[in-house]
């Protein structure tokens, strides 16, 4: 009641009511963050990371404006340039560690919020279109990221844009004419770096506007929850701030206080050494390795190859590399259509006994191939890299649509009110 009293307290301030009459903005934020949008009140901590990932994103956009001024496109000068904001520019060296450690910190947030929505069903009925928006977030955030490897220039730079891009190759027909665009010439050089530098200043600013609509789908039904059941009625909700606005505000500051940890005492600690040595053509790093959001996809890429079983129906189809090519960006992409691989009509896995398992299997298999892209492809990581991309697939595939109809799911309860006074066993 206090609240709400203090609410109406603040629309009747003179100068919000004379806002608020010309542009409804302090009723819109009320009704989409405030005491006027109804949450479920069984929300957990596992529905911080979308916060989270929302704080991570204005971090790096307003550390990129800044670096961004003091940064120069050219192969001869970018590396000297990224030496002299860490050097001469005032707190430069912290806004680049904010930079540099924030990208990590995103797809962390990103990364949880996606296997949280695996769990507890949050792509299913009716929140498909929220899902498909989710994973296109996440395609852009890898298109930014790599495109933010690069301009360091760097070892690792240089030559990871020149693999990556490269791969495009194997595109048959147009695959040639797709590499030279994205170079803007026939090698890796300055026309690059700077359709590089450009995209990347361009990128976050898509990400939010998806991010925007993101949100926009999350109101138009409101929040998944733990359980999975749909709210029956007010009995089931409460008012989004303050009670999870003081959640969220909770989950920021840890959330920070790990993010300051790096920034100051580990700065590097997720980057590569070779990438503190300038870009060199004729110098070949001896493993080159993505950042570690990418290891996973990149050991399906490299799983790939003339003796991998799955390759085998197909090998007459297409190369090994364009196999490769297809699987990396599939695996990301056959994350949109989960909302239809799953057959369940349950959501959450709390009330799934069978699919929890195979959840738990998942996630440990997306471990393994990162574990996998760190490794060089030799002895035995290639094989292990090729069993856990088969169960990547094999989990999306066939393991999904046949669960759906062989589990038998434990009994839901009657509503989130009735999970919160007795909860589920």
């Amino acid at each position: 009641m206090s609240e709400q009293h203090s609410t109406s307290k603040f629309m009747q301030n003179g100068v919000v009511k004379w806002i608020e009459h010309r542009m409804p903005i302090f009723s819109f934020i009320d009704h989409s963050v405030g005491s006027g949008y109804p949450a479920p009140k069984n929300l957990s901590y596992w529905w911080n990371f979308g916060s989270l990932a929302g704080l991570a994103l204005i971090i790096m956009i307003v550390s990129g404006i800044v670096l961004a001024m003091h940064y120069t496109p050219h192969t001869t000068l970018a590396f000297n340039s990224v030496e002299r904001i860490m050097r001469d520019v005032n707190g430069g060296w912290l806004i680049r560690y904010l930079h540099m450690n924030g990208g990590s910190f995103f797809f962390f947030a990103v990364f949880i919020h996606i296997f949280r929505g695996l769990y507890f069903g949050s792509y299913k009925y009716p929140r498909e279109l929220l899902w498909i928006i989710g994973v296109l977030i996440l395609l852009a955030m890898m298109a930014t990221a790599f495109m933010g490897y690069v301009l360091p220039w760097g070892q690792m730079s240089y030559w990871g844009a020149t693999v990556i891009t490269n791969l495009f190759s194997a595109v048959p027909w147009v695959g040639d004419s797709i590499v030279t665009l994205l170079w803007g010439g026939f090698v890796v050089d300055n026309p690059t770096l700077n359709r590089f530098f450009s995209l990347h200043y361009l990128m976050p600013f898509v990400i939010l506007g998806l991010v925007i609509v993101h949100i926009w789908a999350l109101h138009t039904f409101g929040s998944n929850n733990p359980t999975g059941v749909d709210v029956k009625g007010p009995q089931d909700t409460i008012p989004f701030h303050p009670y999870f606005t003081i959640k969220d505000l909770y989950g920021m500051g840890v959330f920070l206080l790990i993010f300051c940890f790096f920034v100051f005492f580990a700065p590097n600690y997720f980057g590569e050494a070779d990438n503190y040595i300038p870009a060199n053509p004729l110098a070949t790093p001896p493993h080159i390795v993505p950042e570690w959001y990418f290891l996973p996809f990149y050991a399906i890429l490299r799983a790939f190859t003339n003796d991998f079983v799955l390759y085998w129906p197909i090998s007459w189809l297409m190369t090994a590399k364009l196999a490769g090519v297809i699987a990396m960006f599939g695996s990301v992409i056959l994350l949109a259509l989960v909302p239809w691989l799953d057959t369940s009509k349950v959501r959450s896995a709390r009330f799934r006994p069978v699919y929890k398992w195979f959840f738990w299997i998942f996630v440990l298999d997306w471990l393994v191939l990162g574990l996998v892209g760190a490794h060089p492809p030799e002895g035995a990581w290639v094989l292990i890299g090729q069993i856990s991309t088969a169960y990547y697939f094999a989990h999306l595939l066939v393991i999904l649509p046949i669960l759906g109809v062989i589990e038998r799911p434990l009994a839901l309860p009657e509503s989130i009110s009735a999970s919160v006074t007795q909860p589920a066993e």
